[in-house]
């Protein structure tokens, strides 16, 4: 259990850091005066929701904030709200992030093709849309959340050590959550539909390349096929930790195990999307690489001198 621990502060903090660099390096970019792409608003967008996420996370769990017990409703509403909130906004951020990108690399005759500018000038409604959707889908949880410690062991269904579900409410908030879980398995659907998509333009790609380049050549790589590689990336990961949380929810369902162990670990596996994501974005990213190498070449004279 202590091993846990350790592994979720230490998964969080560095979660965190990365996505806090990601998010300030795009509003310093905004802020600079470059017209920020419709890909950088994105990832900016979902650098912003881990954090939050992130750090609610960390405040609905036992560890350093244990002594703060949240026996006021009201921390325990806007919390577990507002963590419910993120997790559903990282899915469908990420969504639009891979359907985005199916658009850009379209071919220009196809019908989605003719979507590329409309697509990129609506980027600020959808983000905003979708920010209104996830906001009310999970708005239940202000009247179904309360502290563990105002109702007694048979009026509460716990879903932490601080915080649980009124059962006097459970209906409605089962039907909110499987119209949320119906959200949720079309955004991921529509993942997998544009990666699919993206992956066969790929390939076609890469067959029509053969032809016209000699095989001992090896031209570079273009920005549109790196964007695409790295939202695959992103895609494929994000579904497998998806699908491994909804099998331990399964199995702590059926097998009634909702132990602390079990819990642990499937804040680890929850957690690991927000963890690993900005830093696949920042690797793959050359601005902000050649940035940091001429911050690092700047330090370095002025270390010299």
């Amino acid at each position: 259990m202590l091993l846990l621990k350790n592994a979720f502060l230490l998964q969080v903090g560095i979660g965190v850091t990365a996505n806090t660099f990601l998010l300030l390096f795009r509003i310093l970019t905004l802020f600079l005066g470059h017209r920020p792409k419709p890909h950088d608003l994105l990832t900016g967008n979902l650098a912003l929701v881990h954090t939050l996420m992130l750090l609610t996370m960390l405040f609905l769990s036992p560890g350093p904030f244990e002594s703060l017990r949240f026996h006021n409703d009201v921390k325990c509403k806007a919390l577990f709200y507002l963590s419910r909130v993120m997790r559903g906004l990282s899915i469908c951020t990420t969504c639009l992030l891979s359907m985005l990108q199916a658009v850009t690399i379209s071919p220009s005759s196809s019908w989605l093709g003719r979507c590329k500018q409309k697509s990129r000038r609506y980027v600020i409604h959808s983000l905003l849309f979708l920010w209104i959707l996830c906001l009310s889908f999970s708005c239940n949880l202000l009247f179904s959340t309360v502290a563990a410690s105002n109702v007694t062991q048979t009026q509460e269904l716990s879903f932490g050590n601080y915080c649980s579900l009124s059962s006097a409410r459970y209906l409605r908030w089962s039907l909110f959550f499987l119209l949320a879980l119906l959200r949720d398995v079309s955004f991921v659907g529509g993942m997998l539909l544009s990666s699919v998509y993206m992956v066969t333009l790929l390939f076609r790609h890469q067959r029509r390349s053969q032809h016209l380049h000699n095989m001992s050549l090896s031209p570079s790589i273009s920005p549109e096929k790196r964007a695409t590689q790295i939202i695959l990336l992103l895609v494929s990961f994000f579904v497998v930790m998806y699908w491994v949380d909804l099998v331990i929810s399964f199995c702590s369902i059926v097998l009634l195990a909702h132990g602390p162990i079990m819990l642990g670990f499937q804040a680890l596996v929850v957690n690991a999307y927000p963890t690993i994501s900005p830093f696949v974005i920042i690797i793959f990213d050359k601005r902000i690489i050649s940035t940091l190498q001429n911050m690092e070449q700047k330090c370095h004279r002025f270390l010299t001198k």
